[in-house]
């Protein structure tokens, strides 16, 4: 029988992370999960969790280090974590937008350069980067977050042109509106209308073309098409977007 697959995680305790997590291990791989937060008694009993803040450069050598005790290969890297700042350009400070790019932008560059060599060792690999639809199309008050997943679409192609010869694939996801926790905490922005916290879901329920909020889950799928040979192995440097249709739909209609 077949050694299980590892994949490794970040942001491993948000929305989308938990799912990717759930759905990885449901399809029979050992996760390795990364996050600030703890994440409860749930976590798949043949996994490893590490509690840690990837923005750090010397939290990213710990984290590999427990990651290399644990796995001698892994075969995905699934680069999820971020943090967003909702506030206008001329209002974010220096360190706010630091702290962006630190967490988004460059614990991703960080991940990889130690993803490299357990990645190699499995044959062939996958990275997922997890961008956004604000990489492509954005909206006011969002531009530190914006900014940082354009330049992650940037950093997946290089990715997929340097890694190739290593049988080393890099894709992005670009979710739209998914219901996760970050998405909440975001709605005070003011671009989906005031209310209470349902009222403005249902807001932005109506600007996609489904007419419904993604799911977590739904992106975990798209993610794990990304990360299996099987599915996708012609597949790398590209920017799969999924976002009920939001940005196919002219903006002056």
């Amino acid at each position: 029988m077949a050694e299980p697959k590892t994949v490794l995680i970040t942001g491993a305790g948000g929305g989308i992370g938990r799912a990717c997590v759930h759905h990885f291990s449901k399809k029979g791989w050992r996760v390795i999960g990364v996050d600030r937060s703890d994440f409860g008694n749930d976590f798949p009993k043949n996994g490893h969790f590490v509690k840690a803040d990837i923005s750090h450069p010397d939290s990213a050598e710990q984290i590999f280090k427990q990651a290399r005790d644990f796995t001698s290969t892994l075969d995905a890297l699934v680069n999820n974590a971020a943090v967003q700042v909702a506030k206008p350009l001329i209002e974010t400070t220096v360190e706010e937008w630091d702290a962006v790019m630190a967490s988004n932008l460059r614990s991703v560059f960080l991940f990889v350069k130690l993803a490299h060599p357990l990645m190699k060792a499995a044959g062939n690999g996958a990275i997922v980067n997890v961008s956004s639809v604000h990489a492509i199309q954005t909206s006011a008050n969002i531009a530190a977050y914006a900014a940082s997943k354009g330049g992650l679409l940037a950093l997946t192609r290089a990715m997929a042109i340097e890694f190739a010869p290593d049988n080393i694939r890099a894709n992005a996801v670009l979710p739209g509106a998914v219901d996760t926790p970050m998405l909440r905490a975001g709605l005070g922005r003011g671009h989906v209308g005031g209310g209470n916290v349902q009222d403005r879901l249902d807001n932005l329920a109506r600007k996609t073309v489904n007419g419904r909020v993604g799911t977590p889950e739904e992106i975990a799928s798209a993610i794990y098409f990304l990360a299996d040979h099987e599915q996708s192995s012609f597949m790398t440097g590209q920017a799969l977007v999924i976002d009920g249709g939001a940005t196919a739909r002219l903006s002056t209609e």
